[in-house]
Parts: structure tokens; C-alpha cells; sequence
């Protein structure tokens, strides 16, 4: 029997250990010669955790997947496993989600990737390591209205390209491109072909200026940057400062939805946007739209460890909506 899918998402499959690093034992420095914010620990000592919490089927693919099942779309995953116990602990997160595994291969010989979370209050560091796959894209019965492509190891070069193939021979399938630590290092010109053919792009400020190349400050003239390299729609998040949007030349800011209490984990906060502005349109809805269910996702998520846990129901996403503040609504930024 034939398969239609509305969404699947396509990259690397993880479980992911949350370790709570103890306070009185680790520190974050920041203001260091202009440097990021350090996570320190004195080198060479045994240190004690508060806490550790252990995550199947994560990662950018599985976790847009989980979002748009559970939203209402008929959800499937294109990943690779190994044939370990981790790897079935991730089938059968899966298959509870009701996201189709059809596309799952598991591999002999090969681990499941499995990181280590490093929690320090509500930020996190992460150590990843991505096994080394086959990568293949999957014959489809019938072309997915949308295919979401994200994270993948650094070996899978030639899989991009066969995904912008793919997406050019079949224009019915929108392609959204949410590209993970190698995509963005790579650069635009190792993945031209595949910007060109991306209907929906979505990465933070900081990505934005590192795919650029750029010191830019200005969010909405990124998003005219990100658009000339050939997205259709790119979207740019800003943390807790808001996203914001460039639909057919017009720039739409959306604040963030009032956090109901500080949040306990921010993994998958963009995760949760990215799919779920993604399934508002497959659903119908306008960018404007589009841009007011994502925060509430996320805002949710991020009162969870892991990233799927807080993800929500199309009902519950509209209960937000109606009991949302006057000013939670998307407004367009005129230039």
C-alpha cells in the first residue's frame, strides 16, 4: 500500500544524556577579550553531577517530526541507526510518537549517536559525535509536501546534493532548510544547489552572520541576504528578543510568547519553532500566522529537559492563541 507523507524530516537521530553539572563545581566566565561564555571546571579533578536524564529519538529531524505529528500532520523520519539498544530505544520512541520509521535504517556494525548534554542552569553545552552512515535519500511512494532537512554528520556532502536533485525534479515538494553545525561551516557555496531550490530557511542571528560572512546587525537586512542566495521564505530567530520573517518583500517581526515560569532547558527551542511555523503553513496558515504558533512551541519546550516533551497539540497551541496578550501578534516592519 502506497504512503503520502505531509512532513519528513530528514537527519541524524541521537540520544541525548542531560548531565546537571553541579554548581559549586563548574562556572560560567563571560566578557573574556570579546570571547563566547566559557563553561569552566578545574582540569584533572573527579567532579560531581546533580543529575543525569536520558532522551531518546532527539536531534533536529526527530524532533520536527515529533512537532508535526502531533500537530496533525502525517509525520515520517529519514535517519540511520545502529543495530544497538540505543537504536531500538529510538524506534520505539518513534513509533509511540506516531511517526512512521519506514525510512529508518539500521546499520550492522554501526552505533547510534549518542551525546553528552552539559546542564548548567537553563543553557546547555553539547558534545556530539556523529556516527559515520551511508547516507541515501529513500524512494518515496508519492512526494512529501515537505520535506525538512537539518543535521547531519560531515560525510554526508554527496546527500545534499541528492536531496536538491530530488526537490528540483519534484516541485510539488516544498524544501525547508534548517542547517545544523556542519551545514553552516561548510558554507553557501559547497550547498548552492540545495539554498536554491529551499522554500523555507530557518537559522538564529548568529548562524545568519556566519553563513553571510557578515558583522551585520541588522536582522531584516539578513534576511534580504539570506533571500538572494535563493530561499524562498527565510526565517531568523533571536533568542528572546523575538524572530522574524521575509514573506514576498515584506519584513514581520513576532515577539516572544510570556514564558509562564524561567525556563528549565532551552534544547530544541529552535526545533520547536522551526517545525512549527513549518506545519502552521502546511496547515493552511498564513507567514503572519505561522509566526505566532512557533514561540508558543517553544516557550513550552523550554519548561522541560529534552526537546520533545513540551511539544503540544494543535488544540492545546490554540488555547494559547485565544488566551495570548494583546501584544503577542506579529507586526510588519516598515522600511
Amino acid at each position: 500500500m502506497s504512503q503520502s507523507y505531509d512532513f519528513v524530516a530528514i537527519g541524524d537521530i541521537t540520544v541525548d544524556a542531560f548531565i546537571q553539572l553541579s554548581q559549586k563545581d563548574a562556572q560560567v566566565v563571560c566578557d573574556i577579550e570579546g570571547k563566547p561564555c566559557q563553561l569552566m571546571m578545574n582540569f584533572g579533578e573527579k567532579l560531581p553531577y546533580t543529575d543525569v536524564t536520558v532522551v531518546n529519538a532527539v536531534g533536529n529531524a526527530p524532533n520536527a517530526s515529533v512537532a508535526a505529528r502531533r500537530l496533525g500532520l502525517k509525520s515520517a523520519l529519514v535517519t540511520n541507526i545502529g543495530h544497538d539498544r540505543y537504536g531500538k530505544d529510538c524506534l520505539d520512541t518513534l513509533r509511540a510518537e506516531g511517526v512512521s520509521t519506514d525510512y529508518v535504517q539500521m546499520h550492522e556494525g554501526k552505533k547510534t549517536n549518542y551525546h553528552y548534554v552539559l546542564r548548567y542552569g537553563a543553557e546547555r553545552t553539547i558534545l556530539i559525535k556523529h556516527e559515520a552512515y551511508p547516507y541515501r535519500l529513500p524512494h518515496f511512494d508519492a512526494p512529501p509536501r515537505y520535506i525538512y532537512f537539518s543535521s547531519v554528520g560531515d560525510d554526508a556532502m554527496p546527500f545534499h546534493h541528492e536531496i536538491a536533485a530530488y526537490v528540483k525534479e519534484h516541485p510539488e515538494t516544498k524544501l525547508v532548510f534548517q542547517p545544523g553545525t556542519f551545514q553552516i561551516r561548510v558554507g553557501y557555496e559547497a550547498l548552492k544547489d540545495l539554498y536554491e531550490v529551499t522554500e523555507i530557511f530557518f537559522c538564529n542571528k548568529e548562524e545568519a552572520r556566519q553563513i553571510l560572512n557578515s558583522k551585520e546587525d541588522d536582522i531584516p537586512t539578513l534576511l534580504k541576504a539570506l533571500k538572494a542566495l535563493g530561499p524562498n521564505l527565510p526565517v531568523i530567530t533571536d533568542g528572546p528578543k523575538g524572530s522574524y520573517a521575509l514573506a514576498e518583500n515584506e519584513v514581520w517581526f513576532m515577539p516572544m510568547y510570556p514564558d509562564p515560569q524561567p525556563p528549565v532547558d532551552r534544547t530544541g527551542a529552535g526545533d520547536s519553532f522551526a517545525s512549527t511555523f513549518t506545519t502552521a503553513l502546511a496547515l493552511g496558515k498564513s507567514v503572519q500566522e505561522a509566526l505566532t504558533w512557533g514561540p508558543i512551541n517553544s516557550m513550552s519546550v523550554v519548561q522541560y529537559i529534552g526537546a520533545q516533551k513540551g511539544l503540544l497539540s494543535r488544540a492545546e497551541i490554540e488555547k494559547y492563541l485565544k488566551e495570548a496578550p494583546d501584544v503577542y501578534q506579529s507586526i510588519k516592519i516598515l522600511r
